[in-house]
């Protein structure tokens, strides 16, 4: 596999054919075409394959959860953020959808005026999967998770 040596900024073809054979279109190949995307690895805060942030499953309709999928980052969706080199991030559809989901129920309550403990507990008794490794949600965590 070639790739570009460290630190060149060049393309590298083979994320590019590497995605292409995945059934990955769109910004994802052109910003690995540009140099832009320097491994195929899920780039979530938080990424959830059993196998690691490498493995992907093909593109398929419908989508599994390990397929790869253009993250809208840092500004999301639906904040009016766009599918553009500057806008993106490789990820699973499932960690994409989870990522999105502890969002939008973290803001939510923080607009409610809740306290990170009191969102801590709310996540607990609902039975928001935490972080790997950890058992529960601690306002840490509902910090990192909201603005990484």
């Amino acid at each position: 596999m070639a790739k570009a040596a460290a630190g060149d900024g060049g393309a590298d073809s083979s994320i590019a054919d590497q995605l292409r054979a995945l059934g990955v279109k769109g910004v994802l190949v052109q910003m690995a075409e540009r140099g832009q995307l320097l491994v195929l690895e899920c780039e979530m805060p938080q990424c959830y394959h059993h196998n690691g942030r490498g493995a992907f499953d093909p593109v398929t309709m419908p989508r599994t959860k390990w397929a790869p999928s253009p993250d809208h980052y840092p500004v999301l969706k639906s904040a009016g953020g766009h599918l553009a080199p500057e806008n993106v991030r490789l990820s699973h559809v499932w960690c994409n959808n989870l990522d999105y989901g502890w969002r939008k129920r973290i803001g939510t309550l923080l607009a409610k005026g809740k306290s990170l403990a009191e969102i801590a507990e709310a996540l607990n008794r609902k039975g928001v999967p935490p972080a790997h490794g950890r058992n529960r949600w601690t306002a840490a965590m509902v910090r990192k998770a909201y603005v990484s």
